[in-house]
């Protein structure tokens, strides 16, 4: 048995991978609401959560960012779907030998940038330089803090029903809870494709961006009762993701999914999902009915503008159900991996 490249690749191997090799011997592991088994964008501990992550992007600079917007905005964005305000990070940089320093100090620019953003601090790190073939690999962990957004939000959902969590949880949905996407969707896998070679003239960059920026507004108006960043495996991923961990189904509307026409063509005429493709600046959100509307004109002030709610979350079935275009339904399954390797 060895690993394949399918078992880290964000879709169903990966996490039967997980559950096999590493929630076995680990998954009971907790210091606080969120044991390492739940499989979370996070964990936390006192009134703080904790993220990891690595970034293995080929290129590493690409339209619209670079590998170092990636380590700083992904990692703040799996803080921020908890609710956590972003405030603290490691950065790692594993570097190939003969690496570009002008390169390296465009990635290095990206991570100052957004952490200026954030009004976050890099405090830690770590770097070593090899012989492999890796161009650059980053890895950076996040703690984020609770604040008085996830208070206000908490609040308003419990208004409406019993919610036992602390932070926003992915597992956190329950039927009739309206499904919203923060914007279009497959633009960073597109992106970095489009770096790789192929010879579309499509005028598209990757979508990186804290979340976080928006998301505190979003939070004071209140509801959200589950969130995931849409990253590997896409909104299919996170889609289904959320239903299983929450124990119900989801009915997606396809003319609701917010994506460009040229993207879906570009997808289409290459035979990729759209729906699968990676986004780096995106939340998926589940939000209690009667807010819905509120939330989603918050989204659009706060710059969202393509933002939109998508379906519902139901008990009639536990699968991902989409209704097409032309009036027939069917199940959007989970990826089985990512269709394009290292893009984020």
């Amino acid at each position: 048995m060895i690993v394949r490249r399918e078992d880290g690749a964000g879709g169903k191997f990966m996490v039967d991978f997980l559950k096999k090799h590493i929630i076995s011997r680990f998954g009971e592991c907790r210091l606080g609401e969120i044991a390492l088994a739940d499989m979370d964008d996070s964990s936390d501990f006192n009134e703080f959560v904790l993220t990891t992550d690595s970034y293995v992007v080929s290129p590493p600079i690409f339209r619209g960012g670079s590998i170092g917007s990636l380590a700083i905005c992904g990692t703040s964005n799996d803080l921020a779907v908890m609710g956590a305000q972003p405030y603290a990070f490691s950065l790692s940089l594993i570097i190939q030998e003969g690496f570009e320093i002008e390169k390296l100090g465009k990635i290095l620019d990206d991570v100052q940038f957004w952490l200026s953003k954030l009004d976050a601090n890099l405090i830690t790190g770590d770097t070593k330089v090899v012989e492999a073939n890796i161009d650059i690999i980053v890895n950076t962990a996040g703690v984020g803090v609770r604040n008085e957004h996830l208070t206000k939000n908490l609040e308003v959902v419990r208004d409406f029903r019993d919610y036992p969590f602390n932070w926003v949880r992915d597992c956190g949905l329950k039927e009739g809870d309206a499904i919203i996407v923060s914007g279009n969707i497959a633009e960073h896998g597109v992106a970095v494709m489009l770096e790789r070679g192929f010879e579309f003239e499509l005028d598209v960059k990757s979508d990186v961006y804290p979340i976080w920026l928006f998301l505190k507004d979003v939070l004071d108006v209140g509801g959200i009762t589950a969130m995931k960043d849409p990253t590997r495996g896409g909104l299919a991923a996170a889609l289904n993701e959320m239903a299983e961990k929450s124990g119900v189904g989801i009915i997606i509307e396809e003319e609701k999914i917010p994506i460009r026409e040229d993207i879906k063509g570009f997808c289409e005429l290459l035979g990729l999902d759209p729906l699968s493709m990676a986004n780096e600046g995106k939340v998926v959100m589940g939000v209690v009915a009667d807010m819905a509307e509120d939330v989603l004109k918050a989204l659009h002030r706060a710059g969202q503008k393509n933002a939109e709610i998508i379906g519902y979350a139901t008990s009639e079935f536990e699968d991902v159900v989409m209704e097409t275009v032309v009036g027939t339904k069917k199940v959007i399954p989970p990826p089985m991996a990512d269709p394009i390797p290292r893009v984020c």
